[in-house]
């Protein structure tokens, strides 16, 4: 069923987190759940919307915008939304939209998305609008439009290659890194990507994503990148 109730084993399964991590989470009302006498339930639909959230890098909209003492909700890393099976180490795609038709096959293979049609011309029309490539040899993918019924659960994939595709680059350099983000609400902005940027502006980063053997070491390199942000930056 897409909306069911989930445990606190079953949702920390889902965002690929330790039950620690959950229960601390909802305890400090950074996380929607319904406690049911001593038992903590959460909805699918609702951790969906807020796991968006998270990705978008704004507050929950489920819950109460702060946990005692006013700081701010904490965030996922990106091991909810990421895992080694999202990462193409070599893309076969020579240029943009074989890019995109090949990361949007992925997503779909993995059950992601549920229209790799829809997926691939979301990305494009985007692209027509506005190209995704930020210069620095890397590219961050997303769609106009959410679609709810589409996108089975937020979610990020990547592709590299290494030899590098035209993307429109705004420093007209070619693209290595070409990262597609899935989102199922409405947002107006995209501060997760500042996370991103965050984590690839070394170029030290950068040369070991480069030359990472395998999608394994890829998101090795990634989880790293993470784990050294700045306090302020990093998830809770």
């Amino acid at each position: 069923m897409e909306d069911r109730l989930m445990t606190v084993k079953q949702l920390a399964a889902y965002l690929s987190v330790n039950e620690r991590t959950v229960l601390k989470l909802v305890a400090d009302g950074a996380l929607p759940g319904v406690k049911v006498g001593n038992q903590w339930r959460f909805r699918k639909a609702t951790i969906d919307t807020w796991l968006d959230d998270q990705m978008l890098g704004v507050t929950p909209r489920h819950v109460g915008s702060a946990r005692r003492g006013g700081s701010a909700a904490h965030g996922l890393e990106l091991a909810s939304c990421f895992q080694p099976s999202h990462v193409v180490a070599d893309l076969g795609a020579t240029t943009k939209n074989m890019v995109v038709e090949e990361l949007a096959a992925l997503a779909h293979r993995l059950g992601l998305v549920r229209d790799k049609t829809w997926f691939v011309g979301a990305l494009i029309e985007r692209e027509n609008v506005m190209p995704s490539a930020t210069g620095g040899g890397v590219a961050f993918l997303h769609t106009l439009r959410r679609n709810p019924e589409q996108v089975v659960r937020p979610f990020m994939v990547l592709g590299r290659s290494r030899r590098g595709v035209d993307f429109d680059s705004l420093d007209d350099k070619p693209t290595h890194l070409s990262f597609v983000l899935g989102l199922k609400y409405e947002e107006l902005h995209l501060p997760w990507l500042h996370k991103l940027s965050q984590m690839l502006a070394r170029e030290k980063a950068m040369r070991a994503l480069l030359a990472a053997p395998d999608a394994a070491a890829i998101y090795e390199v990634l989880a790293e990148a993470e784990r050294k942000l700045a306090p302020e930056a990093r998830p809770s």
